[in-house]
């Protein structure tokens, strides 16, 4: 029986982070640091996943990926390509940044990478909210003003959300993450993010934090006004499909019947409520493993449960 492969999760210091990943995921996390996110499964020079247990234990994503190509992502694929996904938590204990990551298109002349990005809202508050897009009547020339005078809420599309909605937030999408919220991102393999805006905050240093206005004015989607979350209703719903990947959300009951994944390509198994089993392994809220290629998989869960697959993104 294929069995999935867990990681361990790398913990990142934020300004904004707090204490919602030990709290409500049972994580043990470093003291007196401030977490904002665990890299639960990345592939990149100055964050690497390690895997946890099994057969591959304590070989990096990038020896696994290199050393079974075609066993892990399927036939054809490159060796020394990095896995293409990033898979972190975010514990939002206070606002983000307004931020956006560079389309394709603009990517290479600024430096960076286009990063595109799903989230699924595990947990929030009951007044959280999100800020993504522009509202609507929104120019490029009003956005500068409001810039420079220090209104900019005015021009930035601000939400309340609930748990069990997301949002897809694609390359030159301007967006913010407001305080109480605690959530799952799937995105791109990039760490390029342009701030334009960090409503008068300090870092962790006390000194104020870089912002780049410019290159986020390169970015941003000025034609983008108002997008909305998807709210799940049970079953099987579709909470993004891109060119860079697809997101699914299963939701289980305790007597539903097994889903079966057949090999053919890797997928990303996050579990975002309950327990499930995969491979005879347990797999519970909070987990994201891979399932290799060359797998064939039942999950299946004794209680109610529901967890998201990330395919498409060979």
């Amino acid at each position: 029986m294929s069995k999935p492969i867990f990681f361990k999760p790398i913990y990142q210091e934020r300004v904004w982070g707090g204490l919602n990943l030990n709290t409500a995921l049972g994580r043990d996390l470093p003291e007196e640091k401030v977490i904002g996110e665990s890299w639960e499964i990345v592939d990149r020079p100055e964050a690497m996943s390690v895997v946890a247990g099994g057969a591959h234990d304590g070989v990096s994503l990038r020896e696994l990926v290199a050393g079974n190509p075609t066993a892990i992502m399927g036939e054809g694929y490159d060796p020394e390509r990095p896995f293409p996904i990033l898979v972190k938590w975010l514990d939002c204990s206070d606002r983000l940044s307004l931020q956006v990551h560079p389309p394709a298109s603009v990517a290479e002349e600024l430096g960076g990478e286009p990063k595109t990005e799903v989230w699924y809202i595990a947990d929030c508050e009951a007044d959280a909210s999100l800020i993504v897009g522009l509202k609507n009547g929104t120019t490029r020339e009003s956005f500068e003003g409001s810039l420079k005078d220090g209104s900019l809420e005015e021009r930035v599309h601000r939400f309340s959300v609930s748990p069990g909605e997301s949002i897809l937030v694609e390359s030159g999408r301007i967006h913010a993450i407001d305080a109480g919220n605690l959530i799952l991102e799937i995105q791109q393999n990039s760490d390029t993010t342009y701030r334009v805006y960090d409503w008068g905050r300090v870092g962790l240093d006390g000194e104020p934090r870089q912002l780049h206005v410019d290159q986020s004015l390169k970015c941003i989607d000025w034609d983008d006004f108002e997008p909305s979350t998807i709210k799940p209703s049970g079953g099987r719903t579709v909470l993004a499909d891109c060119a860079e990947f697809r997101l699914v959300k299963h939701e289980m009951s305790a007597d539903a019947e097994a889903l079966a994944i057949e090999a053919g390509e890797p997928r990303l198994l996050s579990v975002v409520e309950g327990t499930i089993e995969v491979g005879g392994e347990a797999v519970t809220r909070g987990d994201n493993v891979l399932l290799p290629a060359s797998g064939r998989f039942k999950i299946s869960s004794r209680s109610s449960a529901a967890f998201l697959v990330t395919d498409r993104f060979v």
